[in-house]
Order: C-alpha cells, then sequence, then structure tokens
C-alpha cells in the first residue's frame, strides 16, 4: 500500500504554526511543544514542535546532525528537554521520574538502525527479553509468544539461532520482533533501511505498513531514505535547524515549492542546504 496519494485537501504546514487550543487532550498521541536541547555545548534542538495523531505514520527527515536521534529519544524518556514539553498518550514525559516513565515506556517499541541485538544471545532470549525479565510466564509460553511475533515479521522458527547467523535483514526483522512483543502502541524506528539493499529495504518498508495496520500503532520513523519514506509516510516532516521547517503528506512534499525540501527530496548538492 502506497500512501503518497492520500488527499491533498488541505495545505502543507509549518509545524510550530498555533494549532487549536487543548490540542493534546483533542487526542494526539505524541506532541513535542517548543523542545530546546543542548548537548556537548551545541544546541541541537531550538524550538522543535510537532503533533502526531493516533494511528499516523509520521516520517522525519532531516540532514545528518539535525537531532532527528535526540528527537526520538526525547519520545521515549531517554532525553529530557532543557526547556518545553513533551507529551506521549496524554502524559507530559518531561516531568515524570525513572518509576513514573516505567509505563510509558512500555507503550513504545524501538527499532535501532543496527537493530542492537544481544550478541550474546539467541533469537528466543533475544525477542523475548523483557518477558524473560519480567518473570510473569514459563518458558514454554515466552517461546510461544516469541514463536508467533516473529511470523508477524515473516520469519519461521529461528529461535536457536544467533544474531552473528541471520543476514541483515533478519536483524531488523528480530529487532522489530523485540520491539512489538509486547503490543506496544507506538512504534519508534530509526533508519530502518540503512545498510540494506533495495529489494530488502522495500520489504521492510511494508512490515512498516502491515504493523500500522495489524497492531494499529502510531508509527515515528527516522529516514533518509526518501523511496522509504513516500511509501510508509501518512504525513512527512523534515527537521532544519533544529526546528520542524514543513510538514505534509506525501503528494504534498512532492510538489511544494518549497527550495529547501525539493533540494533535499532530490539529493542535490546545489541549493539552500550548505555543504556540512
Amino acid at each position: 500500500m502506497d500512501h503518497s496519494d492520500l488527499s491533498l485537501d488541505s495545505p502543507p504546514r509549518r509545524e510550530g504554526d498555533p494549532g487549536p487550543a487543548g490540542a493534546q487532550a483533542n487526542g494526539e498521541m505524541i506532541r513535542l511543544d517548543n523542545v530546546y536541547k543542548t548537548l556537548g555545548g551545541k544546541a541541537i534542538l531550538r524550538g522543535a514542535t510537532l503533533s502526531i495523531s493516533p494511528g499516523e505514520t509520521r516520517v522525519i527527515i532531516g540532514r545528518s546532525g539535525e537531532g532527528k536521534s535526540v528527537l526520538i529519544k526525547h519520545i521515549c524518556g531517554l532525553f529530557r528537554p532543557d526547556t518545553g514539553e513533551v507529551y506521549v498518550d496524554g502524559a507530559d514525559i518531561s516531568r515524570l521520574n525513572e518509576r513514573e516513565l516505567t509505563p510509558i515506556r512500555r507503550k513504545i517499541g524501538l527499532l535501532f538502525q543496527n537493530a542492537a541485538l544481544f550478541d550474546s544471545l539467541n533469537v528466543l532470549h533475544n525477542v523475548g527479553f523483557t518477558l524473560f525479565e519480567e518473570r510473569r510466564l514459563g518458558e514454554s509460553e515466552i517461546r510461544e509468544q516469541v514463536l508467533e511475533t516473529l511470523r508477524r515479521v515473516r520469519l519461521g522458527d529461528i529461535l536457536d539461532k544467533m544474531p552473528s547467523e541471520l543476514s541483515g535483514g533478519m536483524r531488523k526483522r528480530v529487532g522489530l520482533a523485540r520491539a512489538i512483543i509486547q503490543n506496544p502502541k507506538i512504534l519508534l524506528y530509526d533508519e530502518p533501511t540503512t545498510g540494506l539493499d533495495p529489494v530488502t529495504s522495500d520489504a521492510i518498508n511494508d512490515l512498516i505498513i502491515q504493523l500500522a495496520e495489524e497492531l494499529r500503532v502510531t508509527s515515528v520513523v527516522i529516514t533518509h531514505d526518501m523511496v522509504s519514506a513516500f511509501k510508509v509516510a501518512t504525513q512527512i516532516s523534515m527537521l532544519y535547524e533544529g526546528r520542524f521547517h514543513f510538514t505534509g503528506t506525501p503528494g504534498e512534499t512532492r510538489e511544494t515549492g518549497d527550495a529547501i525540501i525539493q533540494q533535499f527530496i532530490q539529493g542535490r548538492s546545489e541549493g539552500p542546504l550548505t555543504n556540512m
């Protein structure tokens, strides 16, 4: 399914433009309000404001070093903003302590760029890691749950395989299985197709769409891969100079006259985006 043919009735907007009063109470799944973050003396996020509705697949694009991964770490509570607020499922997580963050984090599944599998654990213990840690289920029950989750990501019984025995695409799928095993409400993808060939990348794109539909999750996808972005997104947002410069449907993104967007999606060296 390609989302790029969604209705273009509403015009693209600049993230950060004032929204309706009480928007957070009206069912947004994720909202960042005027978030600032400095790391190592460098300002990374400089007033980032973003609103994502339940069930949406929001793709976030932008040049390397713009703070896309920093943004994801704010959404899952690994980073706290210097100023501003971060809401997840109605809770202002920027004000929660570690104990209070635990139930929020259980709603979030995260697929890291390199899948971040534990090299010393087989697939069973990688995918079922949190279930083994919680000790609420017996091993046979966990085994069945892991098998069912692997089937969701189009993998068979590879429970005893080690990460070193898996291809790049299989590692991504195992990482994705680990992210969804506890039925999260939100899935965060950090460069899910990086390092994969075009055919495997497209299979991962199909999985992102499939899981969004089957699990009814809200998805946030960070990517430089515009083929992937245009295929999986319901909305695309560009992070530029620490703020969200543009948000629109895939169709609006393709057709915009914004020179910064066009230079980025066309991959041209000449234009307002300076060489870094």
